[in-house]
This record gives C-alpha cells, structure tokens and sequence, in this order.
C-alpha cells in the first residue's frame, strides 16, 4: 500500500468513520463503476469532482473523498475500505463470519454456532452472515476470520473417493483390478461413512483476472505454497503484502468470482515422481500427455528445493560426452557442470543438445529435456527425433508450450529439475536441458507484472536472476555419502543479433561454468556446429577430460586460433612463405574435420583417433573437399582391422606410446 494510501487509511481511523457509511460507499462503487471512473479522470476538475462527491456519498466521506480523488487513490479505494474494516472489526472486538448452508439452521442451532465462535476468537460480539449453497450437498461450511470448518457432506465424500481411489491402486494385480477387492473397499466406506470435520486455514478472493487472484486472509501462507480454490483448480502463492496475497492459477478461472474462497494445502508445490516418467512426455505439472496412460508416483519432489551445500558435492572430474567433436575436444563438459548454449535463433543450440542425449545411449545417464515456451509441433520434432534414435528409453520431456498460460512455462524448468532430482537421490547421473531460459525469462516477466512488481532493467523485475540461479545452482555431483549421483544441466540461452552483453545472457553467463557461443554468421558459411571458438569457454576445462583426449587434442584451440588470425591477415596477399601456407592448410583441414552432420555423435574412441591423426600430419595430403568420405572410410577400415586399438582407448582412456604407434602404422597402412 502507498504511502498516500496509508494516510487515506489513517486519516478514516481518526474521523472514526462508521462501518454503515463505508459499507454505503463501497456499494455505490459495486452499482456504478462509472463513479471511480469519473473521481480517477484527470480530465474532470477538483471543483467538479466535489460536487459529484457531495451528492452521491455519505456526507461524514464528503471530505475523505475529495482528498482521495484529489490524491489520485481511486484505483486502490476497495483495498483501503477492507482494511479500514478490519481494523475496525479488531477494534470492537468483534468478528465476521460466513456459513454456508443447504438447510437452514434452527434458532438453538445458531445460538450454539455464535457462541462457538466468540468462544474459539474470544471476541466480544460476532457478525454472521448466512448463505445458503446447495454446492456443498448437505452439513455446513463455517469461514470465521482466517480459518475453514468444512462439515460438508461434499469433502466428505471426496474423501471417501481418494481413499477408494488410494485402496483400488494397492489392490491392482499388474494391470487388472480385483472387482470383489474394490466392492470390499466400497462397502467399508460406506460402513464407515461419518461427516469429517476440520479446519483449515482459508482466504477469498478480492481481485481476479489475468489468471492471478488476489486473495485476502491465509495469514500464516508460504511463498511458492500450493493452494486450492473452491473449483478444485490450484495455485501457487507468488507474493506476499501486507493485506493480501497474490496467487498464480495453475488452470482456468472458470467458476471463480471475487468472494470464492481459498484454502491452504500447507505444502509447496511439487510433483509427483516414479521410474515410469522414463519415455514419457509429460505437462509442467506431471501429468502425461503423450497418450500413453497414468504415470503411478513412488514420491512427491518439491519444484523448489534447496541447492546442495558445499560439503555435500565433490570435483567435477568425470567426462559427459557430447559425442561433437569441436566440444569434447575444446569446451569439456563435467558430470555436475552448468555449460551454456548460447547464440541467435536458428543458429544449431536444440542440435547441439539433442545430439548430447542422443550420445548418453549406453553411458548410463538419464535425461530431462524441458522444452519451455515452445512450439507443440517443434516438440513433437524433438520427441520423434529421441525415438528414432532410441534415446527415449532413458529421457523424460517436460512440456509447457508457447500456447499454455506464463504460470506453466514458470514452473516448467523446476518441475523437469524436481524429475531429475528423483533420479540424482537414487546415485544416477542425469543430464538436463533447458529450452530456453529467454522463454523462462518473458514467461516470468509477463507473470510478474501481472503480479504488480516494479520492473527494473529492460522491464524485468529485479529479482530474475535469482530465479535462474537457484534453478542451476540444484546443478551439482554429490558425493558417495550422499549417493554419489550428479546432475549435468545444459540451459539455452537465445540473444538477439549476437548480442551477449544483454541483461539476461549475461546473467546466466555469470551463473553457469562456461558457456558454448553459437555463431550466425558461422553457421551460413556452412560452419557446423557453428561454434565460435574465441567467445566459447568451459571454467572446468582439462579436468572433465579423459588422459587420451586431453593428449590428442593437444593445441588445437590455439591452432585454430592461429588460423583465424592468419586468414584474415593473408586475405589479401597474393604470395605466401611456405610455414604460412602450411599453417594455412593445416587449419582448413582442422575447420573441415570438426564439421559434423546432425544427430550424427562421434564416440570416444573416434574423437581420439581423428584429433591424434590431425594433429600429427597424417592427414596434410588429403584436400579438404575429401576429407570428410576420406575420414567415413577411415574410421570403417579401423573398425575392421584395429579393433584392438579401439578397446584398448576405450576401456584405458590413456593414449600411450605404444598405443599412438599403432594409430600411426594402421592409418598408413589404410593409405597405402
């Protein structure tokens, strides 16, 4: 609430304005919008508005009004009147209460009910009104201050239903039910059958539209806590004022109105988790939508959850192949590390991690793809692709397309982590990728001034970047006395025209451990993948590396940079020294091998194999036109006659003396 606002509030506390006049204004407003309206419109004249005010309200307000037309206080006069009521409610120790009802309650009954109340607040008098909602089927529903009594036949028969719903699951036997089990369990319920009561900590809505609710009451609420609104559809709790909350609907508002109740769930929002989400591809939420039936939860993971502390994580120093040569070789990516993909639209940043999972075929690692804010059809493209090349068997997709509300693309990257997290406890090693965080970003940006928040830089409210670092931070390898798992992320990040120095690439670039840039121009000259090799960095570098890449790759950064930096001084020389030249040949043929065709990964072996070759002159006399068939043949005949040498890399991954001979020798025996 403004300061203005305050004053308005404190100068109604000392006029001690009366509950009936207030009541009177507030209905003017409900009748006749056009009345705040026209006190809000700057067009119309103080002089004016008072006398418009002196005609309509209550003449102990006459003053009060003016003062808040002329303070321009119209849009939050509903929220200074509930809370001068409020106040006015503590100070005569009274209390408000609604009761919802079927059939009517006797005098005895009511009397009983009062006394309750005042008993239960302590309070001196109590103010109840009575509603009568067939809804509820039979019994009442009691709201008084913050707290619920729900002693509906309705909860109680939803009651009945989950407990029948929890019993049938336990009494399935594979995929069939047990119909004399169910009729059983049926029967019980029945038997058993008593209207439940209890209470619970509820609010009503004051504002709702856009699919955020305003909700006043649930003063004990958490941040981020799910709650349920009296249509059945949920919300997670984004802010928290003084006087009310405000609520982010997970679903449709059809049904809601300003008045329908809320009430807490007293936990935060999470997701239901099983080994059954492998293959399957579901909504921000959990729930499948690949048409292939029920995913059973084993457990309930959080969305939000702590990152790992210090003590609990160890170095990263186990490799996570790419299977793309210009990244294993040059930007090494660790189990547990934060790699961003970064680069304009259509630059190659989905191939890049879509050939990453392709490559865990047989490595042992699970995979979580988030696509957030993204084409169904493009989803679809990636799932088809995740098939094909039988990559599905060990990934989960997490979906909230572009089409779904900014609350579901919100929660979408946490909801794929909490999955991922799952696994992790369970001393797996998983991969995340996140596409993209730009998405993330606006979907956040679009909530959040919804939500009212003041925006900071480029109209992003202030607090973006700690939503992206405790969503990367959960990144980590644990160690052995914490299961030992790892959890690998690989977020996306799209710039506009390759600008990196934008708000939120530079934000994420300072969270992650190195960032792979992608080029626009690169990828048009044919470049694939178009990774530009001076901006591109991994901070864990050398110790995410096998001994044998580590050795074969050499000084192959540098070369190429070497290249780069020859290339454009020798564009326009007409004769070059034949060092120059050959330093020239060499780095066009390095440029030609890394190119790599999609969904095409290089295993270890070959990655090794080709960087020792490259870097050791084996391949000065092929011209770079051939050597993309000559290095196809290559590798063919080594899988036929070196296969020694393949085990020997692969189960060793150290590249001896002994062992770079037999590379030199079976290469050379393919030329001849």
């Amino acid at each position: 609430m403004r300061d203005t606002a305050k004053e308005f509030l404190n100068e109604l506390v000392r006029l001690n304005i009366s509950r009936e006049d207030i009541e009177t204004a507030k209905g003017i407003f409900s009748a006749c919008p056009d009345v705040k309206d026209t006190l809000a419109n700057p067009l119309i004249t103080y002089d004016e508005k008072r006398i418009a005010i002196k005609q309509i309200f209550p003449k102990a307000l006459e003053r009060s009004m003016a003062n808040a037309a002329k303070s321009g206080l119209m849009e939050e006069i509903d929220d200074v009147f509930e809370a001068y009521l409020d106040a006015l409610h503590e100070k005569q120790k009274s209390i408000k209460a609604v009761v919802r009802y079927v059939t009517p309650l006797t005098e005895n009954q009511q009397a009983e009910l009062r006394r309750f109340i005042m008993e239960k607040f302590t309070k001196e008098d109590v103010d109840i009104e009575y509603k009568h909602d067939p809804d509820i089927i039979g019994g009442f529903i009691l709201n008084a201050g913050d707290v619920e009594f729900d002693r509906s036949y309705r909860t109680s028969l939803r009651s009945i239903r989950e407990n029948l719903r929890q019993k049938a699951n336990e009494s399935v036997s594979g995929s069939t039910f047990k119909p004399k089990d169910i009729i059983s369990v049926l029967k019980t319920e029945i038997k058993d059958f008593e209207v439940r009561s209890g209470a619970s900590e509820t609010g009503f809505i004051i504002r709702l539209g856009d699919g955020i609710a305003r909700v006043r009451g649930m003063s004990g609420v958490m941040y981020g806590e799910l709650v349920e609104f009296e249509t059945g559809v949920r919300g997670i709790v984004q802010n928290i004022e003084d006087n009310s909350v405000g609520i982010v609907l997970l679903g449709d508002d059809y049904g809601l109105t300003e008045g329908s109740t809320v009430v807490r769930t007293c936990k935060r929002a999470g997701i239901g988790v099983s080994d059954e989400l492998l293959g399957r591809v579901v909504d921000a939420l959990g729930s499948p939508i690949d048409g292939l039936g029920q995913i059973h939860a084993e457990d309930y993971f959080p969305i939000e959850r702590e990152a790992p502390g210090v003590i609990e994580r160890k170095s990263v120093n186990v490799p996570l192949q790419t299977g793309i040569l210009a990244i294993d070789s040059m930007f090494p990516i660790g189990r547990g590390q934060r790699e961003l993909i970064i680069g304009d639209r259509q630059t190659g940043k989905t191939s890049i991690a879509i050939d990453t999972i392709i490559n865990q075929k047989g490595q042992d690692v699970i995979c979580v793809y988030a696509a957030i804010g993204q084409k169904s059809s493009t989803v679809a493209q990636v799932v088809n692709t995740l098939k094909k090349y039988g990559a599905m068997d060990y990934s989960v997709v997490v979906s909230a397309s572009a089409s779904e509300p900014a609350p579901f693309q919100y929660i979408c990257p946490y909801s794929a982590t909490a999955i991922a997290e799952y696994f992790m406890s369970k001393g797996k090693d998983v991969l995340i990728v996140y596409d993209d965080l730009s998405k993330h970003a606006v979907a956040y940006r679009a909530m959040s001034l919804l939500l009212h928040r003041p925006p900071g830089r480029e109209a992003y409210p202030g607090d973006v970047f700690y939503l992206h670092s405790r969503l990367l931070e959960r990144s980590s390898r644990l160690d052995d006395e914490h299961g030992g798992g790892s959890l690998t992320a690989l977020p996306i990040i799209e710039t506009l025209a390759g600008d990196i120095s934008a708000y939120i690439p530079t934000n994420v670039i300072s969270i992650t451990d190195g960032q792979i840039f992608l080029e626009s121009e690169l990828f048009n000259s044919g470049q694939r993948p178009a990774v530009n090799y001076g901006l591109s960095v991994s901070r864990v570098g050398g110790a995410a590396q096998t001994k044998a890449m580590k050795k074969a790759a050499g000084n192959l950064r540098i070369d190429l940079a070497q290249f780069k930096e020859m290339e454009i001084f020798t564009q326009f020389s007409s004769e070059l020294d034949p060092a120059t030249s050959e330093l020239l040949a060499h780095g066009r043929m390095l440029t030609e091998m890394l190119k790599q065709p999609l969904y095409n990964p290089r295993p270890h072996y070959e990655q090794v194999i080709l960087l020792y070759a490259a870097q050791h002159g084996l391949f000065k006399h092929v011209t770079p036109k051939e050597l993309k068939e000559y290095i196809s043949e290559l590798m063919s005949y080594i899988n036929s006659y070196g296969q020694d040498i393949v085990t020997e890399i692969e189960e060793n991954r150290v590249l001896t003396d002994d062992l770079m001979e037999r590379i030199e020798r079976i290469v050379t025996a393919f030329e001849e």
